[in-house]
């Protein structure tokens, strides 16, 4: 089972989770809704490598694709093969979101 780390009020989050909410193959992880899912994600992307360019852009890293084998993606497209809407990525430095 690939999990998917999202938040509620990320535009991006909001089209991937409404698309594989009632898919039995990804486990969503809404980080918003409890501080124990969030420091499970923080803990994920302070120790990997995958996050740097993320990091280095002012990115969260959401939505998150982390697959069984634990390689991580944030390539909404590999998942989701249909076209989803182009939104603002949430950054930290406010440009998204």
């Amino acid at each position: 089972m690939t999990k998917v780390y999202v938040m509620s009020s990320c535009p991006d989050c909001f089209e991937v989770k409404a698309r594989l909410s009632d898919n039995p193959e990804f486990e969503i992880i809404d980080i918003g809704e409890h501080v124990r899912k969030l420091k499970e994600f923080i803990r994920l992307r302070d120790t990997s490598p995958a996050f740097d360019t993320v990091k280095a852009n002012g990115s969260i890293g959401i939505p998150c694709f982390v697959s069984e084998d634990g390689r991580i993606s944030f390539d909404t497209e590999a998942f989701i093969p249909e076209e989803l809407p182009s939104g603002a990525s949430c950054s930290l430095d406010g440009k998204g979101c």
